[in-house]
C-alpha cells in the first residue's frame, strides 16, 4: 500500500469522528525561472490535528521506512514542547496510539 493510501484513510477516518485536523503539505520546489521555494515546517508531519486540547502531529509512513532526521527534530520540539506526535504505518496503528 502506498504511503499517500495510508494518509487517505486517516483523514477520512478522523472526519467523522469530528477530530479537527488538516493535512499538513510540506516540500520545496524550483520553477522554470530557477527561483527556489519552500513551504511548511521542515520535517513537519503530514497530519495536524488537535484531540482533546492537545496538538497532535501524525506523520505517515509506508512499513519499512524511517523517519528522515528532520522529522526526528521536530518530533523531539514539538514533544518537548508539550504537543503528542504519532508516527503510523496505518489506520489501525494510529488508532492504538490515540
Amino acid at each position: 500500500m502506498k504511503e499517500s493510501d495510508v494518509q487517505r484513510q486517516i483523514l477520512d477516518d478522523l472526519t467523522p469522528r469530528g477530530i479537527f485536523h488538516y493535512r499538513n503539505n510540506s516540500g520545496a520546489f524550483v520553477d522554470s525561472q530557477k527561483h527556489f521555494y519552500r513551504f511548511g515546517a521542515v520535517g513537519s508531519p503530514d497530519i495536524v490535528c488537535v484531540i482533546a486540547g492537545q496538538y497532535v502531529g501524525i506523520e505517515v509512513k509506508r512499513p519499512g521506512r524511517k523517519q528522515s532526521e528532520y522529522q526526528k527534530e521536530f518530533q523531539t520540539k514539538l514533544e518537548l514542547a508539550g504537543g503528542r506526535y504519532v508516527l503510523a504505518y496505518s489506520l489501525d496503528d494510529l488508532m492504538q496510539q490515540i
